[in-house]
């Protein structure tokens, strides 16, 4: 059963959000879901910007998943080498690639389950390819900005991914999952930082828990 109060935030929330942030979209640039793929393993621990800038050479010289599965370690390492733990990352995106070609026909597969069972692509990552490359309202992607924020809002008392995910899937209609999530996000960005929110030119300020 709904908590009256929260939900009632949640739809403060979200009215701000769309006014604030009317089209969100993906920060990370991606023309197929092949590359939102490899981009979302490459922003574990680095910035977007960080990763398109390395996504722009990177997904020209490499095209298929036979191009990145096929790769040497040692050379791939050094493509990613700037967007941090580029040997786990190297070794996870060159197996998941395998893997996509073994059991999957070199396609990345449209549902939770399966992409999920590849290497280095967890809950999160899985839903933002979902979300983004192929429509599909799985879920929410809940990085650090979206932990930070629920818990300002006193929407959730938890740092646990799955249980935020959980919340929020309760108190937002699942056609606007994908729009919300993009929103906190960018809000995360723009005004409710980690270190020093900009809580006084915040339109949230009127209800938001953590002025009142």
């Amino acid at each position: 059963m709904k908590n009256n109060k929260l939900q009632k935030r949640m739809n403060q929330i979200a009215q701000v959000l769309d006014e604030l942030y009317p089209n969100p979209k993906c920060a990370l640039n991606f023309s197929c879901p092949l590359e939102l793929l490899i981009a979302t393993i490459l922003s574990a621990q680095c910035t977007d910007k960080r990763v398109n800038e390395v996504s722009q050479t990177l997904f020209k010289k490499y095209r298929t998943a036979e191009d990145y599965a096929n790769a040497s370690q040692e050379e791939f390492e050094e493509d990613i080498r700037s967007t941090g733990f580029y040997h786990n990352k190297a070794k996870n995106i060159r197996a998941c690639c395998a893997e996509i070609i073994e059991r999957f026909g070199g396609e990345v597969p449209d549902n939770l389950e399966d992409l999920e069972s590849l290497p280095g692509v967890g809950h999160k990552t899985a839903n933002v390819v979902l979300t983004n490359a192929f429509g599909i309202s799985s879920g929410i992607p809940v990085d650090t900005h979206v932990i930070r924020l629920t818990n300002r809002w006193e929407l959730v008392d938890t740092k646990a991914p799955l249980k935020i995910e959980a919340v929020l899937k309760e108190l937002i209609p699942q056609e606007n999952w994908t729009d919300v999530g993009h929103q906190i996000i960018l809000h995360g960005r723009a005004i409710c930082s980690a270190r020093k929110p900009d809580c006084e030119n915040c339109p949230m300020n009127v209800f938001c828990p953590k002025k009142l």
